[in-house]
């Protein structure tokens, strides 16, 4: 039975009528086609969905690209070249004088210098003062000869083949490439799969056909204005249509169920009065945790398991005189009447950066800028240490906000919690529980029960202490709250796992929002 050949491209036709029946790849038929690497794996995808071609063979290839940074030491050398040269040309240079000489980062000297006293090429004399005891390392040369191949590389192919390398030259290698975040190292590891196809009994049969029906792939598409004007439609060969082809599935633009879902919340709050408040995600200590009164050494930070940022990993400042009230309020209580912590603050330690574990560290920023009486809310992505789960995620948001004022109290509190449970969470069995908090007294958290997972927090709220208030320029009773807006969108969307808020299925993301 022959084939319907209306439904081949004229990459899949060109492709089937050139290529080596038992051995069909890219390499292969670039002689022949001058088809672009996209347009190769398009015609392979599809030929294999029709089971007219089938995978023959596959190879792992291991390629090394030299980077930016590659070329930029292929140029000026790298800094164990740019050390070892200035100490032999100028003696005997504490390892600071190097770094001002080469303009150099210490932390970039003391690896370089560290790699090069590991193979005894270098050392610290009785003065602390870097000295030569050696000729250069082969694995030094080793560098430099790959930065030059792999810069004369980037004219011609652009790339290193691990399997063209000598076992010295990918020993050496190893040290000056990366396979994650390449961009930062001289090399930059990719791994290719090069696949080898044949061709199937029913390709062979297509390929018969279309060669005794005279078909090239070159028929034409489309007939043009300028076809007919010129009259080079009269002696053209055109492509046959498959009428019955189905039209292709119009796909509307739609805003994601759980943006509106979050555009809800905040016209909401909004038209309550509240302004909306944000802050930064990379956060220090002091205002993530510090400025909330919880101690440095207390057990209540075990709760935040934060993300530490390595680079640079503390700020230069903490505002002042926030930083010397709150560092009081935690050794002595400062003004505020308490007995404080009882320990010596630290304020080198406040000023470490980790990713925002909460959404309270923009409450405690807003504060000393706050109008009195205030309503304030942000929308606040946290990240902790957490195991993902269908109610628990890594990388989550919380509604945060804070009421200021002589009047605000733990009923004004509550009237608020019931409206994010039942109003815009849209629960109908609600559960007030006592927390505890280092940073609110008295405290609240927030339970209602889904129709399938059962009872879960929705968050921890209460009155702030005066331990946090004060010292921050506050002197009225400041309620506060910290939701998980993903929980609440759950609910209310009718979904059974937090990770459907943000998956890549795009059918169900157009199903859930048709509903």
């Amino acid at each position: 039975m022959d084939y319907d050949i209306k439904t081949l491209h004229p990459l899949e036709i060109k492709l089937l009528l050139n290529a080596d029946e038992e051995n069909i790849s890219a390499e292969n038929l670039m002689d022949k086609l001058a088809f672009k690497a996209g347009q190769y794996n398009q015609a392979f995808s599809w030929l294999s969905a029709k089971k007219l071609i089938e995978e023959k063979e596959k190879k792992q290839r291991v390629i090394y690209e030299i980077t930016d940074v590659g070329r930029d030491l292929q140029k000026t050398g790298t800094p164990a070249e740019k050390i070892f040269n200035l100490v032999k040309e100028k003696g005997a240079l504490t390892l600071t004088d190097i770094s001002a000489a080469l303009s150099l980062e210490n932390k970039d000297t003391g690896a370089a210098f560290g790699q090069m006293s590991k193979a005894g090429v270098m050392a610290l004399n009785e003065e602390k003062k870097a000295v030569i005891t050696g000729e250069m390392p082969p694995l030094m040369k080793e560098v430099r000869a790959l930065l030059d191949k792999g810069a004369a590389a980037a004219f011609a192919s652009g790339e290193l083949e691990e399997n063209t390398l000598s076992k010295s030259e990918i020993e050496a290698m190893s040290t000056i490439s990366k396979k994650r975040g390449g961009g930062s190292a001289p090399f930059r590891i990719v791994e290719r799969e090069d696949v080898t196809y044949r061709m199937t009994p029913e390709g062979k049969q297509v390929k018969a056909q279309l060669k005794a029906q005279g078909v090239s792939g070159n028929e034409i598409g489309s007939l043009t204005p300028d076809m007919l004007t010129d009259g080079s439609w009269k002696n053209a060969t055109f492509r046959s249509y498959n009428v019955n082809t189905p039209p292709a599935r119009v796909l509307l633009g739609r805003h994601s169920s759980y943006s509106e879902f979050l555009d809800g919340v905040k016209d909401k709050l909004v038209s309550l009065g509240f302004e909306e408040f944000d802050g930064p995600l990379v956060e220090t200590e002091f205002w993530n945790c510090d400025a909330l009164f919880m101690p440095q050494f207390h057990s209540a930070r075990d709760i935040h398991d934060v993300y530490h940022v390595a680079e640079p990993n503390k700020a230069k400042e903490i505002q002042q005189p926030y930083l010397d009230q709150v560092a009081e309020a935690h050794k002595n209580g400062w003004k505020t009447g308490s007995r404080g912590w009882g320990y010596n603050f630290d304020k080198e330690f406040t000023k470490r950066l980790i990713l925002r574990s909460q959404g309270t560290a923009i409450s405690a920023r807003t504060l000393p800028n706050a109008k009195i009486p205030g309503k304030y809310f942000g929308i606040a992505r946290c990240f902790r240490y957490d195991k993902v789960d269908a109610t628990h995620l890594s990388d989550f948001y919380q509604t945060e906000g804070i009421v200021l004022g002589e009047d605000v109290n733990f009923k004004t509190l509550l009237g608020l919690l019931k409206m994010f449970a039942e109003e815009v969470a849209g629960a109908t069995e609600v559960m007030y529980v006592p927390g505890y908090f280092p940073f609110t007294e008295p405290s609240v958290e927030i339970h209602i029960k889904h129709p399938v997972l059962g009872w879960f927090e929705l968050g921890g709220s209460g009155i702030f202490r005066p331990e946090l208030t004060e010292p921050l320029g506050i002197h009225v009773p400041v309620i506060a709250w910290g939701l998980g807006i993903d929980r609440m969108a759950l609910m209310s969307l009718g979904l059974n796992d937090l990770r459907e808020l943000f998956t890549s299925n795009i059918e169900s993301v157009r199903l859930r929002r048709s509903k």
